[in-house]
């Protein structure tokens, strides 16, 4: 692979970029501001258990002086799912006919629908993608989905902290094996990143999606930690419920999941005493991704007919506490 692309600088993407820049690939990163010119000056710095690292990378807050340098092989998206509509436009301008978006984010992504050979193909999420610019943005044909395994942060403009783990699984967004999928694992296998090539990722949003959506809202609410939401009996019967909703959903969309929710909340308990993305937000006053992993959980729900009324419960907490510090929109395109 050639020339990367990196949208959204923050914890997951400047990580990634990190490691592909030291690894020796051309990599440019769209950013602004602080991140911008702290980037600019100083490169990106990587800081692990192994010490500290700087890289040189190209970087602009414009997409088309980055289009200008040359055809972006692959871009790697790794935006807040709220954000994503607003650098639609700047996947547009680097996207070339040959070129790979590696969609790494949390939640549901717009293409989630993208199998021909499940329930619910072609559907339209309105409670993350209402209007279609982000489906359009980001064609499945061009898209493979990245589900991230590692714990970082920033620790300021441009400074990033990989705490542990280094998985990433990828697959198509339209599902199955593929030349590319196989070469791009390659990739990032050879920066150093613990890389599978899956055959269905949605299976594997979905998976993971299925204990982030419980103990992201549920810690942004009460501030707690990983482990004393899980030793409260009675939040964690309350996720359990939450859980078991989900998995009938997931079940009704040709994802069955074989874990129970307490087989899964002994995985996450082996985490500790975490804070998870969702709570730093909300520490940090920034908006949260409640959308793409709450609200679009009730809208598939109601497309197949698997009532949610503990679900419903989860985000319309969430969504009032947020809302009470400006950290998610009054009004939204799906649930009020």
């Amino acid at each position: 692979m050639g020339n990367i692309c990196i949208l959204g600088a923050g914890a997951i993407g400047g990580w990634m970029g990190a490691k592909l820049a030291l690894a020796g690939h051309q990599v440019s990163v769209l950013a602004r501001g602080e991140t911008r010119r702290v980037i600019e000056h100083s490169g990106l710095c990587l800081r692990s258990a192994s010490g500290e690292q700087h890289v040189e990378v190209f970087v602009s807050d414009s997409a088309a002086e980055i289009a200008r340098r040359g055809t972006q092989d692959v871009i790697i998206v790794a935006v807040k799912s709220q954000s994503l509509a607003s650098i639609a436009p700047a996947i547009s301008a680097l996207l070339a006919p040959h070129t790979l978006i590696v969609s790494a984010m949390n939640g549901v992504p717009a293409w989630f629908f993208a199998r021909q050979d499940r329930p619910l193909c072609g559907t339209q999420l309105c409670s993350i993608d209402p209007d279609g610019e982000i489906f359009r943005a980001m064609p499945p044909s061009q898209v493979l989905g990245c589900v991230v395994h590692a714990a970082c942060s920033v620790e300021a403009p441009g400074v990033i902290r990989h705490k542990f783990g280094e998985r990433l699984i990828l697959g198509e967004a339209v599902g199955g094996p593929s030349t590319r999928l196989a070469s791009l694992a390659g990739m990032f296998s050879a920066a150093g990143f613990e890389a599978i090539a899956s055959n269905d990722i949605q299976r594997d949003i979905w998976f993971k999606l299925w204990g982030n959506m419980t103990m992201n809202p549920i810690s942004a609410i009460t501030g707690a930690t990983g482990d004393k939401i899980l030793d409260d009996e009675w939040v964690r019967a309350f996720a359990s419920r939450v859980m078991i909703e989900s998995k009938a959903i997931g079940e009704a969309i040709g994802i069955a999941i074989p874990d129970s929710p307490e087989d899964r909340h002994a995985v996450t308990r082996k985490l500790g005493a975490f804070k998870t993305s969702m709570l730093q937000d909300v520490e940090a006053g920034r908006s949260i991704e409640l959308d793409a992993l709450v609200n679009v959980v009730r809208e598939i729900g109601a497309h197949v007919n698997v009532p949610t009324p503990n679900i419903d419960a989860l985000f319309g907490l969430t969504r009032l506490f947020a809302r009470e510090r400006g950290l998610y929109p009054l009004a939204n395109a799906s649930g009020g």
